[in-house]
């Protein structure tokens, strides 16, 4: 792709009413654009994170058997008064039309995954299943300032698996687990992401978080980092301890963001539906649930409070925008034309690229592309072309090397 036919452009100022650093970064690299509080466009880098992360999701989530759906964000009052959250979910947006009849914005989708599969009148051979999508959630959330990280209107990720048992239901959970920790991993901050148990509240005894290491986090969690696995606070005591045998001493103070979370709903939503299902014997049984989510737009803001520098954003190489940034440095013919043999080389090797063809100083190209944070940036100039190789600099260590482009595809595949 040539950055000179981007119709967004960086910016060098921060934004005067931004103070995260995600928001604040992303927006002058062009990546998002605020239209008010909490509620962000995403622009074409944006939204190839975002389509990368989708899919390493999708991936994970097709391997365990989930089957990908779109449920609407209007959704019926009457199923929310079922399960009671009409009038006790403080951040629901409810909407009317001029008839005065109301809907409620999808802050969360139990209200309509259930009655959706029970239509279906399935028997106990059709269990267990479960069902996901990526959506457009909205909530009345007060305190919208912390970038993407915790917005009025986000993307999210919600799966609800269905079974005929307990046991059924925590197998499925933990193979869940399992599928979260390699999202993570393959998104680049697995190292930094902590298991974290919380209280299950009227759930189960405990839910399960995703918890990334930052100081952006507005929530403290306490990790064993030998076990790799964290308490947040309000689940902080000598039982719980004692029950998951850890020791106080052991435990570090962290702040943290949370990037994904699990649940065991049981029936909680499927007995407000009076969702069954008959077993072998013509007997019927109660449905048991699983909610899991992970919040897609929070974990781009994530990613940025966990891996940027004093320059810019230092993308992870799994959801990064391009895999090589080209700064051409001059426009004369020579350079031009070999900066275009090496997009094409590396576009033929499904190396993903953008050329910075602009024509700007080749100060402006080195700090757009520091501030834009692609993991690996070639210099093509004349010297370079005298030389016989390229100039390439790692994002994130900073380490500069001269290879061929031979060597470079070598290195990047």
């Amino acid at each position: 792709m040539l950055q000179s036919k981007l119709f967004t452009k960086t910016r060098k100022d921060s934004p005067k009413d931004e103070v995260s650093v995600n928001a604040n970064l992303l927006i002058r690299a062009g990546f998002i654009h605020k239209e008010m509080a909490g509620v962000y466009s995403l622009l074409p880098l944006g939204l190839i994170v975002y389509k990368k992360i989708e899919n390493i999701i999708r991936e994970e989530m097709n391997a365990i058997g989930g089957q990908e759906m779109l449920m609407t964000s209007f959704q019926p009052k009457e199923n929310w008064l079922k399960t009671g959250r009409w009038g006790s979910m403080d951040d629901l947006y409810k909407v009317s039309d001029s008839s005065g009849r109301e809907v409620a914005l999808g802050a969360t989708h139990e209200e309509l995954i259930v009655p959706i599969a029970k239509e279906f009148a399935l028997s106990y051979k059709d269990f267990p299943f479960s069902a996901y999508q990526f959506q457009t959630k909205f909530r009345m959330e007060m305190r919208a300032k912390s970038g993407i990280l915790r917005g009025r209107e986000f993307i999210m990720k919600d799966m609800y698996s269905f079974h005929k048992t307990t046991e059924d239901m925590d197998e499925y959970y933990e193979i869940v687990k399992k599928a979260y920790e390699r999202i993570f991993e393959r998104c680049g901050i697995g190292e930094k992401t902590f298991l974290t148990f919380a209280l299950g509240g009227s759930f189960s005894k405990y839910s399960h978080e995703f918890q990334t290491l930052t100081d952006a986090g507005e929530d403290l969690i306490y990790i064993d980092k030998k076990k790799k696995i964290a308490i947040n606070k309000e689940a902080l005591n000598d039982e719980v301890l004692s029950e998951l045998g850890l020791k106080r001493e052991d435990l570090v103070e962290e702040k943290a963001v949370e990037v994904g979370n699990i649940f065991k709903l049981k029936t909680k939503y499927s007995a407000p539906f009076d969702m069954t299902f008959k077993n072998d014997k013509g007997e019927s049984k109660e449905i048991m649930m699983g909610c899991y989510g992970i919040g897609l737009s929070r974990l781009i803001g994530t990613i940025v409070e966990a891996s940027h520098d004093e320059k810019g954003i230092v993308w992870t190489s799994g959801v990064a925008p391009f895999s090589v940034h080209i700064a051409s440095v001059g426009n004369d013919e020579a350079v031009l034309k070999e900066a275009k043999n090496i997009h094409d080389a590396l576009e033929k090797e499904n190396i993903s690229v953008l050329w910075d063809d602009r024509d700007v100083r080749p100060g402006e190209k080195f700090a757009d592309s520091d501030l834009i944070g692609i993991p690996v940036r070639i210099v093509v100039s004349q010297k370079t072309i005298e030389a016989g190789l390229l100039e390439v600099k790692n994002r994130k260590s900073g380490d500069v090397k001269n290879l061929s482009l031979k060597e470079i595809i070598a290195e990047l595949k």
